[in-house]
């Protein structure tokens, strides 16, 4: 059992206030309501102290600090977690947010990004220079925990996952201490955070390679929901043929309103938001089958990508209600086909959706045990999100969306992006590293040996595990 914060003495929180340059917000204080507010509105935890740093040093004095009183700590970057794992009821969230800074070496084309970004001021640093790193595809999601869970975006095709694309990160650890790691330094580390969410602790920098990336070529092509079996068919072998430059996720959805246009609010469809980041005199060409399919609507065409990265930014704003589902999918069989029509056609509410991301080209040809992220080799990556902005919808999108995820995964191909979930528990972790998840506890053993790291996905540290059987 943790200590909580409000059992602490007042003096001994005055005395840590005095050793940051970041604030403390307690239960009461002016602002407090809104600092434990996270993306996902149906998240309502009430944390006994939160501590936002605006340095390494508040990082450091943070964990020391909740390490000493035994306070139960999450570590909050961005905010988006579907589970609301960057807050804990109780215990102490050391908040990221004040630690921004994104620099952008040309000579070398990386850049060196803080712990508290958002991926739309890395997108807006890199774009001036005609770069960019892959990531998500909503630019309000915090760059560490994309990154620390793996990074599926549009880019994924042709460069990789995020984790792909890291070179090196500056970390705190539970004991403290401050390190970098890469290949060169503590290099099993390294391999870790690598997919191995938060569990190993907490990136204050994170350095990345970046690719030239300026403009692209994409946008939204919708079908009527009735359609979806054999638009799904087409897309998945017109993707199995793509250049690697290619990207686009399939969806099911409701078109919600504007920017679209009026004919089609409130309607369902099937659709692919495309996004090509090759040569841009190709595009036109390489669109012209994907136009041929006669799309209900399509609005394809070049853009800048921090323009296509925000494409959905004012539709998915924060303070939504979300429920996530997710499974990796190998195949797309005729029950997968049909279970999309079935639940595309009942889609609850008019933000809920289904997305597939394809995970093939460059992000397949890395080895599975090259990163903890084992799942190489999948076709797709599914996931199903209930949203909307009633609390009093909060079951009917929760249902909609178990119901989804229950149809589909008897054909799933096993694991899960666990960026896309709730807290579901230690098997579907264990499931979704699969041959990764024995060493990922020994080093967690390593850095982590008391499981201070616990408000996340948790990896349980080899000895815990160990004890907790025998």
């Amino acid at each position: 059992m943790s200590t909580a914060v409000k059992s602490l003495d007042a003096s001994v929180i005055d005395d840590l206030s005095t050793h940051l340059r970041g604030e403390i917000i307690l239960p009461g204080s002016a602002g407090y309501d809104h600092a434990r507010k996270v993306y996902n509105a149906m998240i309502d935890k009430h944390p006994g102290m939160i501590v936002r740093c605006v340095d390494v040093a508040d990082v450091i004095q943070a964990v020391n600090f909740g390490r000493e009183h035994d306070l139960l700590v999450a570590v909050r970057g961005g905010g988006h977690n579907g589970g609301g794992l960057g807050l804990c009821d109780d215990g102490l969230v050391i908040d990221l947010s004040g630690i921004k800074f994104v620099h952008v070496d040309t000579a070398n084309k990386t850049v060196r990004v803080g712990g508290g970004n958002v991926w739309g001021e890395v997108d807006h640093a890199t774009h001036a220079f005609g770069l960019a790193v892959p990531a998500g595809i909503i630019s309000t999601t915090g760059v560490g925990g994309l990154t620390l869970g793996g990074g599926i975006g549009y880019l994924t095709r042709k460069y990789g996952l995020t984790i792909d694309n890291l070179l090196e990160a500056d970390m705190v650890l539970a004991d403290g201490s401050y390190v970098t790691v890469n290949e060169q330094q503590h290099p099993d580390l390294f391999w870790a955070i690598r997919g191995g969410g938060g569990n190993f602790g907490i990136v204050t920098s994170f350095k990345f390679q970046a690719h030239p990336v300026k403009n692209v070529f994409g946008g939204p092509t919708l079908w009527p929901i009735e359609q979806t079996e054999e638009i799904l068919a087409w897309y998945h072998q017109f993707m199995q043929e793509a250049p690697d430059e290619l990207g686009g996720f399939f969806a099911t959805l409701t078109i919600p309103g504007p920017p679209f246009p009026e004919h089609l609010h409130l309607k369902q469809f099937c659709g692919v938001v495309w996004c090509y980041a090759g040569d841009m005199t190709r595009a036109e060409k390489l669109f012209e089958p994907i136009l041929a399919k006669n799309p209900i609507f399509q609005q394809v065409g070049e853009m800048p990508y921090p323009a296509i990265q925000s494409l959905f930014d004012g539709l998915m704003v924060p303070g939504l209600q979300w429920y996530w589902r997710a499974d990796f999918f190998n195949d797309i069989g005729p029950e997968i086909k049909a279970a999309h029509l079935k639940f595309g056609s009942r889609i609850p509410t008019p933000l809920s959706q289904m997305h597939l991301y394809p995970l093939t080209g460059a992000a397949a040809r890395v080895d599975k045990d090259a990163t903890p992220w084992a799942n190489r080799g999948t076709t797709y990556a599914g996931v199903i999100v209930g949203v909307d902005p009633d609390p009093a919808n909060a079951d009917k999108i929760t249902n909609w969306c178990k119901d989804y995820s229950e149809a589909l995964h008897p054909y799933s191909a096993g694991g899960t992006y666990l960026n896309f979930i709730m807290n579901e528990g230690d098997d579907r972790i264990k499931a979704s590293y699969k041959q990764n998840y024995d060493r990922l506890a020994r080093i967690k053993a390593k850095y982590d040996p008391n499981n201070f790291f616990r408000v996340n996905q948790n990896i349980v540290p080899e000895k815990i595990a160990k004890e907790s059987v025998s």
